[in-house]
């Protein structure tokens, strides 16, 4: 996870027509080049810079970000502008509050401070809270002049929390929960933030429940709709088929305790056997074929949980371990996980599982971008299930990880990221196979390991899908024996060795 501006950023960005002045030194105006490269948007991010440059570590910001606010102001004529500090705003203990009460007496737009501690949260706990600073802040607005929303609609109706730009694959997430919710003739009062008015959140109220697909964004301003109007909260991911059949059973159960009569089990049968492909894969020969191989999982709470529940419950892959870098949620992850995997990783050291998953030796990760660049040194296959992320991983074709579809293109996934059978040898013999860099069973540096010309030809014999193992293995017990220097005997032995 990025730092806690980032996460304002996103939440402020998602919304129409919502403008964020961030005050933080030039180089940390990234975000518009990462939004505007990642999204492929064709407008202009709404994010303006309040460059903290020497003069204002010289004098203050006097002036300069109250200016900012007022010309924005006029320019864009925003609904609201957010203006979120930084560490810098911060070590600079500037009272930023102060510039925002002496904007709003001058703008029309509404002009709010982003309330977060920048050294103790990060990305999505920053982007979690504003969402809900911003909820509130239009609940209680709409209280003041009367205009809130408290009358139920008349049919099933829902709002879907958490949705924000530079989420993983949240828009076609989105989408699929469209479709999900019309098929089970429900409606969809609000989607918030992405896309949605901030002049809308007095409607929040008129929903029957409130569904927050990701863990990350969307709880804190659950909780509050759920505190201020009652409103029941549906936190289970709809990810997998297993989740997502818990999910709309929980949907069942909350609309008919408000009084609806709704039974959505043949619903789920059926799309459980016809819709989704991924039910009847699990019983093929095909898949039968991945049972007891070992995989590991790390990412967000949200994906890492789903794809090992995946994994474990509905394909028999044996996951040794699980884990997430969101320390923060480390109570409900285990939660979820435990049982499912032989061990549980609650770390933000990417150096950590990097050792870790070279000494296990997987035969696919399933992971971050991080872990596909670890894979790639070690030879093992990755799928990428949850950011960070790569650019490659905002595909412009339909590729959903949630509703019956999501199962569908999480089981070509979890199956492409298998090496299969012979690949890497006809890889071999039709146009070469890039050797990596011998590797020890951690990813630190092994030059002290010299391997001799008969010992390398040796090493090329052996077909590629084994190959990474067999060096490591070898290396293993070469560094067991103090030996420096691998010749082709010295391969023989630690083969015997395994053997033994």
């Amino acid at each position: 996870a990025g730092p806690a501006h980032i996460g304002t950023l996103r939440i402020a960005s998602s919304f129409k027509n919502v403008h964020a002045i961030m005050h933080a030194p030039l180089g940390d105006d990234y975000f518009n080049v990462m939004k505007s490269m990642l999204e492929r948007e064709r407008g202009f991010t709404p994010v303006t810079a309040s460059v903290v440059d020497r003069h204002v570590l010289a004098r203050g910001s006097q002036e300069k970000v109250v200016n900012n606010i007022s010309r924005k102001d006029v320019e864009e004529q925003p609904d609201l502008i957010v203006l979120t500090p930084t560490c810098t705003s911060s070590i600079l203990q500037e009272d930023l509050q102060n510039f925002v009460n002496r904007a709003s007496l001058e703008s029309k737009a509404d002009v709010i401070l982003a309330d977060v501690n920048h050294y103790r949260v990060n990305e999505l706990q920053a982007a979690d809270r504003t969402l809900e600073q911003i909820v509130s802040f239009y609940i209680e607005k709409a209280r003041k002049y009367n205009t809130l929303e408290l009358q139920r609609t008349e049919t099933p109706s829902v709002n879907i929390i958490g949705s924000t730009c530079l989420g993983f694959h949240n828009q076609h997430d989105i989408s699929e929960l469209k479709r999900l919710f019309s098929d089970l003739g429900v409606s969809i009062n609000l989607i918030i933030p992405e896309g949605s008015s901030v002049n809308q959140l007095k409607n929040l109220p008129k929903a029957w429940c409130n569904i927050v697909p990701y863990r990350e964004v969307g709880l804190m301003s659950a909780n509050y709709l759920e505190k201020e109007f009652n409103i029941p909260c549906i936190d289970i991911n709809p990810i997998g088929t297993i989740e997502l059949a818990n999910f709309i059973r929980k949907l069942q159960s909350v609309l008919n305790a408000l009084g609806s009569d709704v039974s959505f089990e043949d619903y789920i049968t059926l799309q459980t056997k016809f819709k989704s492909q991924a039910s009847w894969f699990s019983k093929s020969i095909d898949c039968q074929n991945l049972t007891g191989k070992k995989a590991v999982v790390f990412g967000d709470s949200t994906h890492a949980a789903a794809i090992t529940k995946i994994l474990s419950r509905e394909m028999g892959i044996h996951v040794a371990w699980s884990g997430t870098y969101c320390k923060y949620d480390e109570t409900w992850f285990k939660k979820e996980v435990t049982g499912l995997c032989d061990n549980v990783i609650i770390t933000e050291d990417h150096g950590l599982i990097a050792n870790l998953i070279a000494k296990t030796e997987p035969a696919a990760i399933f992971g971050t971008q991080m872990e596909r660049h670890i894979g790639k040194r070690l030879n093992i296959p990755c799928g990428v299930i949850s950011s960070p992320v790569h650019i490659q991983n905002f595909p412009l074709s339909y590729k959903p990880f949630m509703g019956y579809e999501g199962t569908n293109q999480i089981a070509d996934l979890v199956y492409n990221s298998f090496t299969l059978g012979m690949e890497d040898h006809l890889i071999e013999i039709f146009g070469g196979h890039d050797t990596t860099e011998a590797l020890t069973n951690t990813l630190s540096s092994v030059d002290d390991l010299k391997w001799s010309t008969e010992a390398k030809q040796e090493l090329q014999k052996i077909p590629g899908f084994v190959r990474g193992k067999i060096k490591r293995s070898t290396e293993k017990f070469a560094k067991s024996n103090n030996i420096n220097s691998i010749t082709l005997e010295v391969m023989y032995a630690a083969k015997e060795n395994v053997g033994a």
